[in-house]
């Protein structure tokens, strides 16, 4: 199966429903969030992060969404624009920093679901019958234009970036599209 090759990843949010807790910090078995993440992409991908500039586990290039602040479809906007160039058909990961179970197979499989269909834009996994729309392996064309429609995303949600692009529904194996969003969530994943 083919590689994503660079990624974007969401490594911002205000964590309002944790109470303000930066989330991409958290601590998951010995490793926080936004270095899980930064694993699942593999070693050697160039990779955008966009959020506060932090320590890392390994190399990526920070960026912020214009305004700071400003939601998730802003960031993916920034995240994208930020990447190298690369053909249209380059396939490009794009994941949230609050996954605690994405692994790198996780991005394998999204990746070869898009290869097999040339028709479609993305793949996107699918966790209890709903898109984990920052979760996905995405064609870098279909995906710059989406970005490129409006002069900003500031405020807008992402399901409204990607609503024009055709995507493969991935099913989610065990937890692996699990976020956190909740105490709860949260809870679980600091106890287990």
């Amino acid at each position: 199966m083919r590689e994503p090759a660079p990624a974007a990843g969401i490594a911002g949010g205000a964590g309002r429903r944790l109470g303000g807790v930066d989330k991409p910090a958290l601590v998951v078995h010995g490793q926080p969030l936004l270095d899980r993440a930064l694993g699942a992409l593999g070693a050697g991908v160039p990779t955008v992060v966009v959020g506060p500039v932090r320590s890392t586990a390994r190399p990526v290039t920070f960026v912020a969404e214009d305004p700071p602040g400003s939601g998730p479809a802003a960031a993916l906007h920034a995240g994208v624009d930020a990447l190298p160039a690369l053909p249209p058909d380059a396939m490009v990961g794009v994941l949230a920093a609050d996954l605690p179970a994405v692994t790198a197979a996780t991005l394998r499989r999204l990746a070869g679901a898009l290869a097999a269909d040339p028709a479609a834009d993305g793949a996107v996994l699918v966790e209890d019958g709903r898109e984990q729309v920052l979760l996905g392996v995405w064609r870098r064309g279909p995906l710059t234009a989406a970005c490129a429609a409006r002069p900003s995303w500031a405020g807008a949600s992402v399901r409204s970036l990607l609503a024009p692009l055709h995507r493969i529904p991935v099913a989610a194996a065990g937890d692996e599209g699990a976020d956190i969003d909740t105490p709860e969530q949260w809870r679980h994943w600091s106890e287990g």
